[in-house]
This record gives C-alpha cells, structure tokens and sequence, in this order.
C-alpha cells in the first residue's frame, strides 16, 4: 500500500486571521473546545501525557485568559503541543507579519545567511542578542514552544520561527510585533546593532532577501528533484528536496532519465541527498528505490544518502526503506523526523481565533522497536567557513572515501 503521509510544517497556514481582538470568554471557549476535541480526534493524544495533566495544563492557560491577548495565547498554545510530544501535532495561526533576516545554524554558532538588502554588510555575521537578550536566553525561551527532545527538530523549528515578531513577542523576547533589534559579531569581532521592521508575509522565502554567496552544489538547480553528473568525479548528484510530483516532469519520466544517464556515464559513484525533504508522499521515490536495490551502485562505498536535521515525514520514511533494504552509507547529521512517529494529519479550527490545530490519525511504525531520530553512518558538523567557501562537507565525506 502506498503510504501517503500529510506533512506537518509549521509554515503551514489557516486563510483566517484574528479577526477581531479577542475577549477573556474567547480565550476561554477555544480552550474548552480544544479540550473536548483533539482528544476525540487525535488517534491516540495520550501516548506521551496523561488526560488528567493535558486538562490541567489547558485550565493553567484559562486561568490566566483575563491576561491573555494574540501573542501570548499563540505562545501558550505551542507550549501545550510541547508537552503532547507528536511531531505531527501542531498549531497554524495566521502570521502575517515577519522580520527580514534569516539565519542558519554552523558549530560556530548561529549565523545570518539572508537580510534586508540594506543590512547586506551584515550577511554571515554571528547572533549575539535579539532585543539585548542574549542567544543562549532566545533558545532557552524557544525551548519551551518548540519541542527539543530531538535537538534536530528544535533546531529546525527555531530557525524558522526566530525571525517571527509574533511569537518573539509571545514568548517575552521582543515588546512590540513591530520591530526587533539584533546583535551581531562579525569575523573581525566588531558589534553591529540593528533595528529591523517586521514586513508583511507569512514565509521568508516570498521575501526580498539579499542571500549569503555560495556555489553549493544543492543550490544549483530549482525542482523537487534533479540530477547532476561530475566526469571528474565520475559522480551522479541526485537532489531530492520534496516528496512531490513535479507537474511537468512525473517521477518516473525522471527515474527513466536518471537510469539512462547512469547506464551512458556507468559512474563509480550515486548520492541521494534527503537533507532539505521534509516529506509529502513517501511512494514517489519507489521507482528508484526499486532500481536502485538491482544496481550495480548497490554497494557500499558507491551509493550514499545524504540526510540531514530538516530531513522530516516521508523523507525519513525513504531514508528509513533505503536504511534497512540498500547497501548505502548514510551522510550528515540526525533527523528532524523520528524513524516510527504519529502523522497523517488532519485540522479542525477553533471557534473564535480561528487558528487551525493540526493533529495525527495514524501512527507510522517504519522499523519496530527504533525510537528517535534516523542518524547517519558518517557525522557531519557544518562550519560557516566551508559554506562561506562554497565547499559541502558532506559531499567532501562521500568523495574522500
């Protein structure tokens, strides 16, 4: 049976808004409506906390809803999903405001890979502060709305909400939706502050940003999947970020493609890069899963998957299939997604925010007996000096061997 999973993104959005500000007895008829119904819907909501202390922790919230307002009842409800412990069940509010600067995480620390176009000097420079804050207070505040016990799924979590004003603002970071200061150091050890203002927009990448350099080969080409071929390297390079079909360009058109190629160029080499799927339809990838078992690259030393902390859902669900029925060695760093998790998500809105609560139907068991995360063969540890050179240490893993 093909195994069809929703995918759990928080980028995900419900088309209503706060419509209106909100009273204590709105506060409160959302919390008992999602009291009553994500028990009732939810496959099993109690596999990591107890009936008793999800009420409670929903009443500790109505308690204080005279005091509540949009910021802080986001917060609270991301709290909530905290202590739930499914990866797959999650909160959508309508953000409609974001601050225009991007960062990425290197064993250095956090750095800035995108920004303002005015603030481009400040591109890979490292965060000390976010309203005089210091980083290590932002993550230990973020660790209370994003759960963290896989440190790869916070880490994605947290690049992708530290720059939203609305749940900064929630979480006691910043005052005002409308503006957040930043510290930064520089490779010269010089501190830059700068004052940014939020934008209109729910994603950073449909902002303006200008990107930090780089001719990593994962940035080359755009598409749910493409290959490469490196005669130096006598390489094939398959990016695959999304477990979707292309609407020009079928899955299994591609696979024949790629094949044909492989059969042409007989490369000693295969890589399969996972590192930004973050999942969808997990039987898409079946053709080459199936190729790829009755190939001659089915070898160690030959085929390599590359997986990585945003490798998420379906993705790892690939990862997993290959893991257990290839040859492959594995590249990169732990995933996001645990190997057997809770998914195949639906929503239900509450009635007065309108925010849409996404919860799990169905628990994925994909290797019995495995808990966390899928991780690698290989460790990698990223450093913003390599990507600022251009150079992808996972691959320099696959083509030392």
């Amino acid at each position: 049976m093909r195994k069809t999973i929703v995918l759990m993104l928080f980028v995900l959005l419900s088309n209503i808004a706060f419509a209106q500000t909100l009273s204590k007895n709105d506060f409160i008829e959302d919390l008992e409506f999602l009291k009553k119904t994500l028990p009732a819907k939810h496959t099993n909501l109690f596999a990591k906390i107890d009936s008793l202390s999800f009420e409670k922790k929903i009443d500790l919230i109505k308690a204080k809803a005279d005091v509540l307002n949009e910021e802080t009842f986001i917060a609270s409800l991301f709290k909530l999903t905290v202590s739930i412990g499914d990866e797959h069940t999650f909160i959508e509010p309508k953000f409609t405001k974001i601050l225009p600067i991007q960062f990425e995480l290197f064993k250095e620390g956090l750095f800035v890979t995108g920004i303002d176009p005015t603030h481009a000097a400040l591109l890979q420079t490292r965060l000390v502060a976010i309203n005089g804050q210091p980083t290590s207070k932002v993550i230990s505040l973020f660790n209370e709305a994003i759960q963290h016990y896989n440190p790869s799924y916070f880490d994605v979590y947290f690049l992708h909400f530290i720059n939203n004003p609305t749940l900064l603002k929630g979480l006691g970071i910043i005052n005002t939706d409308q503006e957040a200061e930043f510290t930064l150091i520089g490779t010269d050890g010089k501190e830059s502050k700068v004052k940014l203002g939020s934008v209109q927009g729910n994603n950073i990448s449909n902002v303006k940003l200008t990107q930090a350099n780089s001719t990593l080969l994962l940035k080359k080409k755009k598409g749910n999947y493409w290959f490469d071929y490196d005669p130096d390297k006598r390489a094939i390079y398959i990016n695959y970020n999304k477990c979707r079909e292309e609407e020009n360009n079928p899955f299994a058109k591609f696979n024949d493609e790629l094949f044909a190629a492989i059969d042409q160029y007989k490369p000693t080499k295969i890589i399969l890069d996972l590192r930004y799927n973050s999942g969808g339809n997990s039987g898409i990838l079946t053709p080459f899963i199936e190729k790829i078992k009755q190939s001659y690259l089915n070898r160690k030393e030959k085929f390599f998957v590359l997986i990585g902390k945003a490798t998420f859902s379906s993705a790892v669900m690939n990862a997993v299939e290959l893991k257990r029925n290839s040859n492959a060695t594995f590249i990169g760093e732990p995933t996001s997604g645990n190997i057997n998790h809770y998914g195949e998500v639906r929503g239900f809105t509450l009635p007065k925010s309108k925010i849409v609560i996404g919860y799990s139907t169905r628990y994925w068991e994909n290797w019995k007996g495995k808990k966390g995360p899928l991780t690698p063969d290989v460790a990698v540890s990223y450093s913003i000096k390599n990507y600022a050179a251009g150079k992808d240490e996972a691959l320099a893993q696959v083509y030392s061997r």
